[in-house]
Formats: structure tokens, sequence, C-alpha cells
């Protein structure tokens, strides 16, 4: 997936009203810690808390665009995507009703309607919350708002081309890690490096307990699986996406998993270090760098804190160890 020039400049130009360039930092006690420079992009630090957000608005500028009549928006999420959505649509005049997983973030949820949205609750994991969206969609004469679409990959872009066009040409770390969900932000972490020409490899990240992009990337195609991750619910994936998929299989230098155990580590480190408060996928990026270290040794790396949208008793018994 490849933008022009002209896409990314307009991009960017309608991101900075409403999502200034987030900061980031090679912090000095993760270095201690990984025996490296690691560099984090903090898009926890968006109005939203994540970087879904970004998608969401070039999707819903496109939309008023090219479907004006459009009056009604659906769609299905985690929570980071719902606020996408919901931002959006709150920008635009329309009325948005989101499809979330029973058990779903609390405070997420609490998000999502303080921004109007009108939650519905279905189904057991996210894919069932998906295709109830889906139904609603067609009984009530809305318009579905996808997981993945080029329109979302186009704003996510924009926080990645911040990270690479803050390096020297050849001074990028050498790998990057990117938590991979639905797969806007590993397609769009691939857009920016082809933009920018970064050399970095692009290392995806997956749960241990959400194995469908991992499954998919050995078999080459899509394969469905298990959801059962308590923790890393922006990733919390059972059927990747093709489109998504390709990119992966074309740009990744390797997908890994971290389980959640390895994840609540990260969170605390990440509160300690750098007293940022990560939620499961926004510390999965850093898991995956502390888990392959040895083979970056001496060379700087990056993540991104995607988001820092989690529960606060669930950020208490992380940091409690329990």
């Amino acid at each position: 997936m490849r933008f022009e020039r002209d896409e990314v400049l307009a991009a960017r130009e309608a991101m900075r009203s409403f999502v200034p360039p987030t900061p980031q930092y090679a912090w000095p006690l993760l270095r201690e810690r990984l025996g490296t420079w690691v560099w984090v992009k903090h898009e926890n630090h968006t109005p939203a808390g994540a970087f879904k957000v970004r998608g969401g608005m070039t999707y819903f500028d496109a939309l008023a665009r090219e479907q004006p009549g459009v009056r009604g928006v659906i769609s299905a999420t985690r929570g980071n995507h719902g606020q996408s959505v919901g931002w959006g649509a709150r920008r635009y005049g329309l009325a948005a009703t989101i499809v979330v997983p029973h058990g779903n973030s609390v405070e997420k949820n609490n998000a999502m309607r303080a921004l109007g949205v009108a939650l519905v609750e279905h189904g057991d994991d996210f894919q069932a919350a998906r295709e109830h969206a889906t139904g609603l969609a067609t009984e009530r004469g809305l318009h579905m708002v996808p997981s993945f679409h080029r329109n979302l990959v186009k704003g996510v872009m924009t926080y990645w081309v911040e990270f690479f066009e803050s390096f020297a040409r050849g001074e990028e770390p050498a790998a990057v890690f990117v938590p991979i969900g639905q797969g806007s932000g590993f397609c769009a972490a691939a857009a920016a490096r082809a933009h920018t020409g970064a050399r970095c490899a692009l290392v995806g990240v997956v749960s241990a307990h959400a194995t469908s992009y991992l499954d998919s990337y050995r078999a080459g195609h899509v394969v469905e699986a298990p959801v059962t991750t308590q923790l890393a619910d922006g990733m919390a994936c059972r059927l990747a996406d093709d489109e998504a998929l390709q990119i992966v299989l074309r740009e990744a230098e390797d997908v890994v998993a971290v389980t959640d155990d390895e994840v609540a580590n990260a969170m605390r480190i990440l509160f300690a270090d750098t007293h940022n408060v990560a939620e499961g996928a926004g510390a999965a990026g850093l898991a995956a760098a502390i888990r392959l270290k040895d083979r970056w040794a001496g060379q700087a790396v990056g993540v991104a804190l995607t988001g820092g949208n989690v529960d606060s008793d669930v950020f208490a018994r992380v940091l409690a160890g329990s």
C-alpha cells in the first residue's frame, strides 16, 4: 500500500489541527535495561490516548467528501478504534453506533459514550462484534466503518512519518517493533518507511494468545486462531485481514508473539522507566524488543507505545504483579 506525496502532505496537514506531532524519546533507563538506545514513539499522547484517532480523522474526511449523504455510521471495536470513530463522527456531525464484545474495557466504553457514541454489546470477542455490526449496518442503513481500510492507514501513517523523519538518513533505529491488531498500524509503518526511504527492519508483534497474524504469516494465507488474551485487547484478533496480511508478508522482517506475562512486565517497565501508562497492546512492542534484544545487540531500536487506555483496576493489578 503506497501513497502519493501529496496524499501524505494533505493527511499531515489535516492531522496538525487535531493531533500535534507526538513526542518520542530515547529513555536512559530503558537504555540501561536493554543495553541499547530504545526510541519510544508516544502515541498514548493523542486526544484519544492512542494512535487510532489519526485514522479516524482521515477516514471521515474522505467519507464527508465522497459520500456526503451519509448520516449515520457503525463499527466494531475493543475500544481505540471506537474512539477514533467517535471523534471522527463528532467532528463531521454524524451519528455513531459502536458494537463491543461483552466484558469489554469499562473505561474504553465510557470514553466512547462520552463522545456521543451509542454502544451495543454483543458476542464474546471482536470477530463476533464485527459480524453483528455488519448485520446492523444493513438493517439500519448505516455506513460500516471497517477496521482496516486505506484511508485509515493513511492517517495512522502520519505518526510513522514523524518518527522516521526525525532521524538523519542512515541513522534510523535498526529495527522497530509494531503491534498488530487488525493490521493498520503495521501497514502504516511499512507505507511510511517507503515514503521516507527509511531502512530499518519492521517486526510485527502479536499476542501469544491471539496468533492469527503469526499463524497466517507462517502459512502464507489467512488462518483463524482463538483469542484468549486477558490483557492485550488491542491485539485480540481472531481472523487476520487478507489485504493487511499481504503487506505483512511482503514487508515484515519477522512476526513474533509475546505472552500476557511479558506484556505485563513491559507495562511495569514503561511506568517505572518513563512514567507513562501503557495498555497491553501499547506495551507489546517493548515486550518484543526485550525478548529479541540479543538479535539487535548494540543497535538502536524503536517501539511504538500505541495506547495508554487501560482500566484502572487492571493497571493496578499489573503494577502489583498479580
